[in-house]
């Protein structure tokens, strides 16, 4: 029989964290069937102007771009054609050893209506002014807690869990991105979207944060990005002890790292770093970073990342060859002053286009996926069924898994704001970089 959570239920998901397309909740009761999972609920907007889609199938176009994989064609929801995208598309190319699928689970409407009040206290203000649990849903998605090992931790173990938004690993090179935005192929798209969001509010200062370092493959370099997270995580960088948050904010924007902050996150590894207090978060600086050295799971994600090889610029001029419309990106530039390269790309077929689009939203979900990697103390000589890393400052030996998380379907639809977003983010920066030279 199907197991279906209900009103009665609710009280044992706790509030684990959130972003902006779904709700995370661990599980805190005692079935067997829910011990060392996790919820993942979506949310809706509050303030949409259209009528949200997410539980009506794809539509014509977004079937188009998806028409090779009938789980994902023929899905009755959206919530379900991103479940089987999932599946089908990223458990493939990123391995299915990193990619936790999950089952869908049936809920009632009055579980999800005790949750929301439940956890509505715990949630950051600007997060629930935002979006709320969308109630409408008849299941959820259970997943594998990765803050801890899938076989629990026994008495006297820990679990250490790093949890890291990396977003874009490299400079695009695509020859469609205009003269006026030549500063994307030296610059991050991460250090530029920080000059508008400090513009926007979200953020009070800037990170020294860049993931070409993270992605670099260049042991220096991933050390100092670690270093670079810790000391401003904003939403990129938590980490939890045993499951529970240790450092980072659960959903919110963390601001800079102060001593107080650090010096509480020291005391907090002392039962899984050895080492005198003052050296434990060097060591564990340096776990983070020789694990994603030696592990290769950045190149996994950035092979992903780089099926978006057109830039948005050159992608959205295939997203206008799939709706059929004219170019709005082309008119606004004037038909004397249309490059060559773009009207080639309007010449191109529909099956051509597709797979540009296609490309593009797959390397978006990569961008944007989040990566868990769990640490034990192997204790002893013992064989184990996981990877392992040496951390030789402490002279440990640590159990380690990964998994990246996070990988939702993003909607075609989007193609418009994705092409508008990235002409604020660069046009802010450029305005930025101009008035400090001035000052200068």
């Amino acid at each position: 029989m199907e197991v279906v959570l209900d009103q009665n239920d609710a009280a044992q998901w706790t509030y684990r964290g959130e972003g902006a397309i779904n709700l995370v909740l661990a599980y805190s009761g005692s079935s067997p069937a829910f011990i060392g999972k996790v919820l993942r609920i979506q949310k809706v907007a509050r303030n949409k102007s259209k009528p949200d889609k997410s539980l009506t199938a794809l539509a014509l176009h977004e079937r188009l771009v998806w028409k090779e994989i009938e789980d994902i064609v023929s899905a009755p929801t959206r919530e379900l054609a991103g479940h089987k995208f999932l599946e089908h598309v990223i458990s493939p190319l990123l391995g299915s050893k990193y990619v936790d699928v999950g089952k869908r689970v049936m809920v009632s409407r009055e579980f999800l209506e005790s949750v929301e009040k439940n956890v509505l206290s715990q949630r950051p203000a600007w997060r629930v002014d935002a979006a709320k649990v969308d109630t409408r849903c008849d299941s959820v998605l259970l997943l594998s807690d990765h803050s801890i090992f899938p076989s629990g931790i026994h008495e006297g173990e820990h679990c250490l869990c790093v949890e890291i938004k990396p977003k874009c690993g490299f400079l695009p090179i695509s020859e469609f991105i205009g003269e006026g935005n030549c500063i994307k192929r030296s610059v991050s798209r991460y250090k530029m979207h920080q000059a508008l969001k400090l513009h926007g509010g979200e953020i009070s200062s800037f990170s020294e944060y860049d993931p070409i370092d993270l992605f670099s493959g260049v042991k220096d370099r991933i050390h100092k990005s670690i270093n670079d997270l810790l000391s401003s995580p904003q939403n990129n960088f938590r980490v939890f002890l045993d499951g529970s948050l240790i450092f980072g904010t659960l959903g919110g924007i963390a601001d800079s790292t102060n001593s107080v902050i650090l010096e509480g996150f020291e005391d907090a590894l002392k039962d899984v770093i050895l080492g005198d207090h003052g050296l434990r978060t060097e060591s564990f600086i340096q776990l983070i970073a020789e694990t994603i050295y030696t592990s290769g799971v950045m190149d996994r994600l950035i092979e992903l990342q780089k099926l978006e090889n057109l830039d948005i610029e050159g992608a959205i001029h295939a997203y206008y060859n799939i709706i059929c419309e004219p170019c709005k990106v082309c008119r606004e530039l004037g038909e004397e002053k249309v490059p060559h390269k773009y009207t080639t790309l309007h010449s191109i077929s529909l099956d051509e286009s597709l797979k540009i689009v296609k490309n593009f939203l797959i390397g978006t979900t990569a961008k944007d996926c989040s990566l868990m990697m769990s640490f034990k103390p192997r204790k002893g000589v013992s064989e184990s069924p996981y990877d392992s890393v040496y951390l030789k400052s402490t002279r440990q030996t640590f159990d380690y898994k990964v998994c990246f998380i996070d990988l939702d379907l993003k909607p075609f639809e989007s193609m418009q704001e994705y092409y508008e977003k990235d002409k604020k983010i660069v046009s802010c920066y450029t305005r930025m970089v101009k008035s400090k030279q001035e000052v200068e």
